[in-house]
């Protein structure tokens, strides 16, 4: 997630705005990392931090750096290194229920352009701050 989440960041979780709120574009989620995560990516974690940039039913596809959400650039207002990588987003409608998720750093993020969206029973939480390292205390 960097560069706004470095590894030895520390984060608080609030569980309920997933619960009985609502998911939106730019959420920062907590979920449980796909069975593939360990194959695709490399990597044995069992909870994953992405950024949330596809809801139910938007249709996303990506053109050079840039991100079309049901053929509208996405305005990313949060950091984020832009470049999209060797892995473009081929042509993906989201399912009901699911949520398409990639990290800030496009181009080294192991994301849903690779082992798919994330269906809500998986997520754990949102990010709403960031405690550690004290000088970097943000509210998201």
């Amino acid at each position: 997630m960097e560069p706004t989440l470095w590894k030895g960041d520390r984060i608080i979780v609030d569980k309920m705005s997933v619960r009985f709120g609502t998911i939106n574009i730019g959420d920062i989620i907590v979920f449980r990392a796909p069975v593939n995560v360990k194959v695709d990516c490399g990597d044995s974690v069992t909870d994953l931090v992405k950024r949330v940039v596809g809801l139910p039913g938007d249709h996303l596809v990506s053109k050079g750096n840039t991100i079309f959400v049901n053929g509208v650039p996405l305005d990313q207002k949060w950091s984020v290194w832009p470049t999209i990588g060797a892995t473009p987003i081929r042509n993906v409608t989201v399912p009901r229920g699911h949520y398409f998720v990639m990290g800030d750093n496009h181009a080294n993020s192991c994301d849903s352009r690779t082992w798919g969206t994330v269906p809500r029973s998986s997520i754990v939480g949102k990010v709403f701050l960031k405690i550690w390292p004290l000088g970097s205390i943000h509210w998201y």
